[in-house]
């Protein structure tokens, strides 16, 4: 589990479940990442997933929960680029990774989300993610292999944080994106799912807060 600059204590009783419902139309947002050995999600094996669930305080401002990450074994017959591997660092043989099967990732990942969404008052989850399209795709196409037959996440809308920032800050890649909204980015740690997760999930918390203290959204508005 990991913790940020963001958490605050504040006790579930005292923040009204309505006010997160309130805010994206019932859906709870969830940062997601994923680390993969190609482009292709019906062909290519996901390796890593990382999932920060969003909270919001009492006053309507948005901060990450904990971080659930899993190392992930590639589907039987998945293909795995060598580029994509060089890129990520990944060795997917590793026996040290830890790796756990498709569908358990997403069955435990899945089960803190439920609870997220019922502790917030929502109805279903809401991908975020940076270039959230394909980390989507990925997260679909690993639920269609594993047969889940609950998933609690919206199937096609989400919300891209490549887009948010190109809006607030005129960048789209995380890293420079990252350093324009002034959260510290370490390149060295970047394409583990943990970290981009954890990375994106700041920053989409840092733009919707900016957004409202400019007075885009009252979360007390009837």
């Amino acid at each position: 589990m990991a913790s940020n600059q963001w958490s605050r204590t504040v006790s579930d009783d005292f923040i009204p479940k309505s006010l997160m419902a309130g805010r994206f139309r019932s859906f709870l947002p969830v940062v997601i990442d994923v680390e993969t050995g190609g482009f292709n999600s019906a062909t290519d094996a996901l390796l890593e997933i990382a999932a920060v669930p969003l909270s919001m305080d009492e006053q309507g401002f948005l901060y990450p929960d904990d971080t659930m990450m899993h190392h992930v074994d590639p589907f039987e017959g998945a293909n795995i680029e060598v580029a994509a591997l060089e890129f990520t660092g990944i060795d997917p043989h590793n026996p040290l990774r830890g790796a756990v099967t498709e569908k358990e990732a997403l069955e435990k990942i899945f089960k803190i989300v439920r609870k997220s969404i019922k502790a917030n008052g929502c109805t279903r989850a809401i991908l975020v993610g940076h270039n959230a399209t394909f980390d989507l795709g990925f997260l679909n196409a690993a639920v269609a292999r594993s047969d889940i037959k609950r998933n609690p996440f919206h199937p096609f809308t989400c919300f891209d944080t490549a887009t948010l920032a190109g809006l607030a800050y005129g960048q789209t890649v995380l890293a420079k994106s990252c350093q324009a909204a002034g959260i510290d980015f370490d390149n060295r740690e970047a394409h583990s799912a943990q970290y981009d997760t954890e990375k994106t999930a700041e920053l989409f918390c840092g733009i919707v807060n900016r957004w409202q203290e400019l007075g885009g959204w009252n979360p007390f508005s009837s």
